[in-house]
């Protein structure tokens, strides 16, 4: 015990030691906090007991893996305890007051717990007239910031005013301004009260400062939220008046989120969809992006994704769809069938274009729909008569102003499904300019390799377009592009024969035009004569739509004499001329007498077959030959072919070999403002030439067709059946035809086949030796 008097009574003394975590006692301070350490509240139980003082010393919390002395701050507090206050359950709440600072010289463990041996420091004297400026001086930094700092009471600033010891109020104003344990451990180990001044003079500029720039940005914060709630307020208003007057919010994208969100797209699609739902939702009102932004998700949403209808394998119910819509085309429809039958058991679309070539009329178009109704899918029809720009298929890019999507696209979003059957209509009539090619952007639609993923321009996102059916139509395959055709599966529609119209018109076109002129079969009667007199003389067409016209003129006439009072309506022959006028279409007819030079050629157009005369006749000259009737550089081509091959074969022809030096020959073909062209004349033009150098007349009623070459080889040519309709209808007797064409034979009407002689031949010899000696046999 002595020792520990000896200390006490000294000016260095042991006092119950209590550490401090995170928080440091000034001098003059009143402080509360809560112990829960048995050791440290028996301290403090002790120490209040017997009326004696307890240092407070602040660890230091960066201070790990030190010895235990030098991991506390080296000056600390001597206090005296106020109240120890015990709540029923929890910690202890003691309360004490700062007296004085102390050095801390070490830690000495006694019986009765840990002690601290400090010593006070001795009071420091200082010139009156620089403590009096120096406390003005540091009132003035506390009330600047007091005046920006809501953490300083009114009444603390009033209480610090009376203050007229510079120590106490350098501790105190430090226990007020000071938040960071550094801070305050720096100004309690300033020992000297000037220097305490000056650094707290320091602290408390530069918290002035920092709290005023915090107080002006809060400012500025909470004037743009209040300007935010404003606008927010505001638009909330403007969406109610928008619902009263039936308009909707551009940028309002709930509807939006939730339509895509049904759709399962692929993680990068969904990703490119979700940013650009978030930037149109954040965009400003009146932004002219908005409608861009909005139409482009709308056109998204507006797709059938995953929408597929459940395809008809019935192939009875096909064929009676087919056998409904159209006569005849058998070869068409046991394609179609075919292609149904394989699709019902694949369940695949791959390599199945089918393309539709024949003149105009024939029902291709008509064929496309029933192929539709027959599967039950939904049909579209996309025209591309005229298209020349790229973008018509593609679609625009975004960044252009009034951009869309491509016509594809648009033809799948019109149907509804994402398997509807597409008609591509007149992919002949396609063009190209510095645009671009189409028929180039239609490459990757038609190709069932590449279409599952096609990219629009606009959508910029893959599109499945490998579940779509293409049905595509064209009158001639000569302007579409090779890679093109080579994605097609060619169906080609033949004419029709005058026996398929009259079919036709009966089944089909005289009821449509009924209904359509409100008309009843029991009111209006048209014979068979009638029908065909109408097609005969007022059709000249492969197809039937001229047809349709002249019946819907009978029909509107019928129609006239039923609201005049008639009571029923009779058509035969003799009343349709009277009632259509004079004849449209007149075909020219062969002439029955045997003429030299003349000879009956075949030719096809777009209209159907057509005879074609060839005129040859041979004049004294200097061996000059002469082509007219507009022909083209081919049949020109033929015809100088054909005198080659005469002059060459002049001896075994019987002919003068010197023709060429002494005659002029003039080939003419009739109707000489329409152009004509094609190699198909060839045998023609040498039957006309030889009959004109020989003076033997030729039977006009033989027809004949067939390229040649120099060698007298006749080779083959198309249109068959379409040449023997004409030669059936201009009342020719024989078809001389080259041999290699027999198999398209088989393709000619029977009514024709029976009435005409068809013979096949390979060379020219047989062509003359037919026309000028078994044909003179046979005549004699």
């Amino acid at each position: 015990m002595s020792d520990i008097s000896n200390y006490v009574d000294g000016f260095v003394q042991l006092l119950p030691l209590v550490p401090l975590h995170k928080l440091v006692i000034f001098p003059y301070m009143n402080a509360a906090f809560e112990v829960s350490d048995s050791s440290n509240l028996s301290a403090f139980e002790g120490a209040m007991n017997e009326g004696r003082e307890v240092f407070l010393v602040t660890h230091q919390v960066d201070a790990v893996g030190v010895p235990e002395f030098d991991a506390f701050n080296k000056v600390g507090t001597i206090t005296r305890i106020k109240s120890i206050l015990r709540a029923p359950s929890g910690p202890v709440r003691i309360t004490v007051e700062g007296l004085r600072r102390a050095k801390f010289l070490s830690i000495q463990n006694l019986p009765t717990g840990q002690h601290a041996e400090v010593q006070d420091f001795p009071r420091e004297e200082s010139a009156a007239l620089l403590m009096n400026a120096s406390r003005g001086v540091l009132l003035d930094f506390f009330h600047k910031f007091a005046e920006v700092s809501p953490r300083v009471p009114d009444e603390a600033v009033a209480y610090l005013d009376k203050v007229e010891d510079c120590d106490k109020l350098c501790d105190l104003i430090a226990a007020h301004a000071l938040d960071a344990l550094a801070e305050q451990l720096e100004v309690l180990n300033l020992v000297s009260v000037p220097a305490r001044i000056e650094r707290l003079c320091i602290y408390l500029a530069q918290k002035t400062e920092q709290v005023g720039l915090q107080m002006q940005l809060e400012a500025k914060v909470k004037q743009l939220m209040e300007k935010n709630q404003r606008e927010y307020f505001l638009r909330e208003q403007m969406k109610v008046i928008r619902k009263e007057l039936g308009d909707t919010d551009l940028t309002d994208v709930t509807d939006l989120a939730e339509r895509l969100e049904k759709v399962d797209f692929e993680p990068a699609i969904r990703e490119k969809i979700g940013k650009e739902l978030s930037r149109l939702s954040t965009m400003t009102p009146g932004s002219p992006d908005i409608s861009v932004s909005r139409t482009y998700l709308e056109t998204i949403a507006d797709l059938p994704w995953g929408v597929y209808t459940q395809d008809d394998y019935d192939l009875d119910h096909a064929r009676s769809i087919l056998a409904r819509d159209h006569y005849g085309l058998d070869k068409v429809k046991e394609r179609i069938l075919e292609y149904l039958a394989v699709h019902a058991l694949t369940h695949s679309l791959k390599g199945t274009i089918l393309c539709l070539v024949g003149p105009p009329g024939v029902g291709k178009t008509s064929i496309a729909r029933s192929i539709a109704s027959a599967l039950g899918r939904s049909f579209v029809r996309m025209s591309l008569g005229g298209v020349r720009d790229e973008a018509e298929i593609r679609g625009h890019r975004r960044t252009y102003v009034g951009a869309i999507p491509g016509r594809i696209i648009t033809s799948v979003k019109q149907a509804g499904t994402m398997n509807p059957v597409m008609l591509l209509d007149e992919i002949d009539k396609m063009a190209s300019d510095l645009h671009g090619d189409p028929a180039a952007a239609l490459l990757e639609v038609l190709d069932s390799e590449q279409n599952n993923t096609f990219r629009d321009h606009y959508l910029d996102i893959p599109f499945d377009l490998s579940q779509v059916m293409f049905v595509i139509t064209a009158n001639s395959l000569d302007t579409v592009s090779r890679p093109l055709l080579d994605r097609m599966e060619v169906i080609e529609l033949g004419s029709y024969t005058p026996e398929e119209k009259l079919e036709i018109a009966k089944r089909h076109l005289l009821p449509k035009q009924l209904k359509e002129n409100g008309l009843t079969r029991s009111f209006l009667r048209i014979d068979d004569g009638a029908l065909r007199a109408i097609i005969s003389d007022y059709t000249a067409e492969s197809g039937v739509r001229t047809l349709e016209r002249m019946l819907g003129t009978v029909c509107r006439k019928a129609a006239i004499a039923k609201m005049d009072g008639r009571k029923s309506f009779r058509v035969n022959d003799k009343r349709a001329r009277e009632l259509l006028g004079p004849a449209h279409a007149l075909h020219d007819k062969v002439d029955a007498r045997r003429l030299v030079g003349c000879v009956t050629g075949l030719a096809w157009t777009s209209v159907g077959g057509e005879i074609l005369t060839i005129e040859a006749t041979a004049m004294q000259g200097s061996g000059q030959l002469q082509l007219t009737g507009k022909l083209g550089d081919v049949m020109q081509e033929s015809a100088k072919a054909a005198v080659s091959f005469i002059r060459a074969h002049a001896q075994e022809l019987a002919i003068d070999p010197n023709f060429h030096k002494n005659t002029d020959l003039h080939i003419h073909v009739p109707m000489g403002a329409t152009p004509k062209d094609g190699p198909s004349a060839g045998v023609t033009m040498v039957t006309a030439i030889y009959s004109a150098l020989s003076g033997r007349p030729v039977d006009q009623r033989i027809a004949m067709t067939g390229e040649i070459s120099l060698r007298g080889r006749v080779l083959p040519i198309g249109g068959l059946k379409e040449k023997s309709i004409a030669a059936h209808r201009a009342g020719a007797k024989r078809v001389l035809f080259p041999a290699d064409n027999q198999q398209d034979l088989e393709e000619v009407p029977e009514s024709v086949r029976q009435e005409l002689i068809f013979t096949p031949v390979s060379t020219l010899e047989q062509v003359l030796r037919i026309v000028f000696e078994e044909n003179n046999a046979e005549a004699n």
